[in-house]
Order: structure tokens, then C-alpha cells, then sequence
């Protein structure tokens, strides 16, 4: 694991945007031939591999249903949440700006993130030679 976080904000989602989504990824990232990634997923309907165009370098692997504590993005809701708390939004615009500034907050603390979301149990990334 790297402990690179990529965000993307959205107020929704199906198949089509998620395979523009998996493309971005694969472009931000450098994955391809020579960087291979691993994205795990859960098996929300859009994820699911049936006409899913997925760009090279990405590799898919499915969480087994019913099994979020085994998601590392699920560990990040809690830091996401937080400055979000009992807090009163006039607009969704509003709520949106506030999610978005809490992401890039949360970009810049990579040992934050990765304290929420490197399990011990995960296999550790290999550098090709």
C-alpha cells in the first residue's frame, strides 16, 4: 500500500460514470503496464464487473457481501464526518463545499489516513525491481 488517496466528489452515481471515474483514476494514479493497482470494492450494482470497461493497470477485487469493516474507504468516513457533525446546511451546495474542504484537509494528512486505513492484515505493496 502506498497510502495515495484519491478523491472524487459526486452526487451520484451509475455504471457509465464509474467507468469515467475508473479511466480518471487509472490516468491520476500512472496505473498501466509498469504500476499495477489493486482497487477493492464493495458490490454496490455500478461496481459489478458485467460490462465494466476497466483501464489497464487496474485490477478489481470484490469485498464479499455484507463485510464493510473489511473496506479501507469505509474508515474514512468517521474523519470525513466529523467537522460535519450537528452542524446546520442552508444549501446541499453548502454541504457539498464543506465535504470537498474536509477532503483536501484530509489530503494533506497522509498518516491520518493511512493510520484509518492500512490494516495490519493487508498484504504490503511490492516495487517492482
Amino acid at each position: 500500500m502506498s497510502g495515495e488517496t484519491v478523491w472524487y466528489l459526486s452526487n451520484g452515481i451509475d455504471k457509465p460514470f464509474f467507468a469515467e471515474l475508473l479511466k480518471a483514476f487509472a490516468r491520476v494514479t500512472g496505473a498501466g503496464r509498469d504500476r499495477i493497482i489493486l482497487l477493492t470494492l464493495d458490490n454496490a450494482g455500478w461496481h459489478g464487473p458485467e460490462n465494466l470497461p476497466v483501464p489497464d493497470g487496474i485490477r478489481l477485487v470484490y469485498q464479499p457481501s455484507y463485510s464493510p469493516e473489511l473496506q479501507p474507504a469505509e474508515h474514512l468516513w468517521p474523519l470525513v464526518d466529523e467537522p460535519l457533525v450537528n452542524k446546520h446546511f442552508d444549501t446541499i451546495d453548502d454541504l457539498d463545499a464543506a465535504v470537498a474542504k474536509r477532503c483536501c484537509t484530509l489530503h494533506q494528512n497522509q498518516i491520518t489516513l493511512a493510520s484509518s486505513t492500512q490494516f495490519h492484515w493487508w498484504p504490503k505493496s511490492i516495487r517492482p525491481s
